[in-house]
């Protein structure tokens, strides 16, 4: 008597033809989406030469746009990265009313096009804005300078490192940080010696996301910057302008500054997923932990 054996049907996704096509589609975005255009701003940048690519880069607004972009984020990124850690440290250790509503607060600039988070900031700090008389009157200038260049680009960038922070304190709960204060330590010490460690990682993945997100942001910034040539103009509102003034190879060798910097996040985001960063994981409380050994 034979015996009839029941075995599942295959799935559709264990199809050789469905892998294989699966992964031609996803290979021929990545070359036509990514890859291309990089090759492209690499490709043209040098087209006349190194020495061309260089004297573009020397020149005196593509070098004040540099510098400009590299002030901006010193400026901007160490403002949002303490934000974040007071943001991720209040939501996920303590209870209080509001803290729903300061999540989404939270996730605005997400959802606002920078474009309108730019005007919105006209409306407040322009002269015909909400503080502009009195800013007027008392000679600070926002808008049209590098005060609003860095309101606009903290604005886009406000989430980021929170957003790496949140997940990862809400899911290492509050024992650690319980257990230093009953020690009697003191909330700094206590940050320093347990939370920081524990955190390290994800907080550097948002800062380099961050610093990315500044260098790179155009929206926010062609709004409050006034697109003044050699003053007010960071990286990419320059490479805008070089390519109205039909400099195509200029606006290419700049564009491949902000391509190799995209090139240097890829690589630092890489580095710090191998280390830990974006994994949501929880502390074991059965061993003994080094930064509570350290509190007196």
């Amino acid at each position: 008597m034979s015996t009839a054996r029941h075995t599942k049907p295959p799935r559709v996704g264990d199809a050789p033809i469905f892998r294989r096509l699966l992964i031609a589609i996803v290979l021929i975005l990545v070359v036509l989406v990514v890859v291309a255009p990089l090759a492209v701003i690499g490709v043209q940048a040098v087209s006349k030469g190194i020495g061309y690519f260089a004297r573009t880069i020397a020149q005196p607004d593509t070098r004040h746009a540099i510098l400009l972009t590299v002030a901006t984020a010193l400026i901007a990124v160490p403002i949002n990265t303490a934000f974040g850690v007071a943001a991720a440290w209040a939501i996920t250790k303590y209870d209080f009313r509001g803290r729903r509503l300061l999540l989404i607060v939270i996730e605005i600039p997400f959802s606002i096009s920078p474009i309108v988070a730019g005007v919105c900031y006209l409306f407040v700090y322009g002269l015909q804005g909400l503080f502009g008389e009195m800013l007027q009157s008392a000679d600070i200038k926002i808008l049209f300078a590098l005060p609003g260049i860095v309101l606009a680009s903290m604005f886009v960038t406000a989430p980021f490192v929170a957003r790496e922070l949140i997940p990862l304190m809400q899911a290492q709960g509050r024992d650690l940080e319980e257990a230093a204060t009953s020690l009697g330590a003191s909330g700094w010490r206590t940050f320093f010696s347990v939370t920081l460690p524990n955190i390290k990682w994800a907080l550097l993945y948002g800062v380099v996301l961050c610093n990315s997100r500044v260098m790179g942001e155009f929206g926010a910034v062609s709004v409050v910057s006034g697109n003044i040539r050699g003053q007010t103009n960071t990286l990419p509102l320059h490479i805008e302008l070089l390519y109205h003034d039909y400099n195509a190879v200029g606006a290419f060798a700049a564009a491949s500054i902000l391509a190799l910097l995209a090139l240097v996040t890829l690589i630092a985001k890489v580095a710090l997923e191998r280390r830990g960063a974006g994994r949501v994981s929880r502390p074991s409380l059965a061993a003994p932990q080094p930064a509570l050994e350290k509190i007196p």
